[in-house]
């Protein structure tokens, strides 16, 4: 399979907004977003704009897809840089710089082909890349029932850290915590 790995470009916002939609109809999004579809497709163009242009203009969040040479984009993460201090989804903010990976989805069709690993590859390369601040590590959270996602996970280098935290809104459920440190 060829495709292409970059980040999100500003005019990039109709594509970021079909490739969420197309995510959150997964059968397994209820395990692996904490936004629904009717959320999302609640959303004015103007918040997929904003956020494309985040993704595009910002150093503390970067969304990566992988693209098709037709255009079609097979694949997406994102990561937000945390900082000490900061309020984080799950409230833990951190004791040093990180990137919290969130938004990972590969369409059924290109699994298995290794995408998933090259759109890791990237993120890892890019927090890694940051001088100011300096990450210290990448994280990530995945529902106690997404096995599936763990597995994928965990083959690319996350390893549990021991923390857990409540669903927001579907507890007793929990999200497990896995992290790289930096080397």
């Amino acid at each position: 399979m060829i495709y292409t790995i970059r980040t999100v470009r500003h005019e990039d916002w109709p594509k970021a907004k079909e490739i969420r939609l197309a995510a959150l109809r997964d059968p397994v999004a209820h395990l692996a977003f904490l936004e629904t579809l009717e959320q999302a497709l609640a959303r004015p163009d103007d918040f997929w704009q904003a956020r494309a242009a985040a993704s595009a203009d910002g150093t503390s969040l970067r969304q990566f897809v992988a693209q098709a040479p037709d255009g079609e984009w097979l694949g997406t993460l994102t990561a937000r840089v945390e900082l000490p201090g900061d309020d984080t989804v799950f409230g833990q903010a951190p004791k040093a710089p990180q990137t919290h990976v969130v938004g990972v989805f590969v369409r059924p069709a290109a699994r298995g082909a290794g995408l998933a690993e090259r759109l890791f590859g990237a993120v890892l390369d890019w927090s890694w890349s940051l001088s100011e601040p300096r990450i210290e590590r990448v994280r990530l959270h995945v529902h106690q029932d997404n096995a599936r996602a763990e597995a994928l996970y965990r083959r690319v280098g996350f390893e549990r850290t021991g923390t857990t935290v409540l669903v927001p809104g579907d507890a007793p459920f929990r999200e497990i915590e896995l992290a790289i440190p930096r080397g």
